[in-house]
């Protein structure tokens, strides 16, 4: 029992700490007015590495013996414990996921970012494409909140794009 008892403790720090992570990631990003597209990827990027390496940390085998030596002591701390494995699991699924869809956008952010603003023009029904065939057979980038947030970054590109254009004239 005393062995239990450490290792719910364990557990609950984990728990503690994992919906921290958890709460962190749902936060509303804070951007400069002016970013582009490309930092849509890097965020998602960002988001899928550190819900893989907690993931890795979830399934490594100092992890999984704990959890069955508290299934065999009947812990009540599991039911917690599941269901953030589940919630974890599922973000770290929507952040590859979302990562794997906007890699499709990436050939585009180059010449968005350095072409002339006619060379960009001839890029946007392309672009456009790509966006529908992602809000189409995504299933969880097709959220109004996420592709408002990539059109705000593709328009942010193109504007910024124009002003270089602009200046250099």
């Amino acid at each position: 029992t005393e062995i239990t008892e450490k290792l719910e403790e364990v557990v609950m720090i984990w728990t503690k700490q994992i919906r921290q992570v958890l709460a962190e990631s749902e936060q509303i990003r804070r951007e400069a007015d002016d970013v582009g597209p490309s930092a849509e990827l890097e965020h998602w990027k960002s988001r899928m590495s550190s819900f893989n390496s907690l993931l890795d940390e979830i399934k490594s085998s100092r992890v999984k013996k704990i959890i069955s030596i508290l299934q065999a002591a009947r812990s009540k701390t599991l039911k917690q414990w599941k269901e953030l494995d589940g919630s974890i699991t599922i973000a770290a699924n929507e952040a590859k996921d979302n990562v794997r869809y906007l890699y499709t956008l990436d050939k585009f952010f180059g010449p968005l970012a350095s072409a002339s603003p006619v060379t960009v023009m001839e890029h946007v029904p392309s672009l456009m494409n790509t966006v529908c065939m992602i809000y189409c057979t995504s299933p969880y980038y097709n959220t109004s909140e996420h592709m408002t947030s990539l059109f705000l970054k593709v328009t942010n590109q193109m504007i910024n794009t124009c002003k270089t254009y602009l200046c250099q004239g």
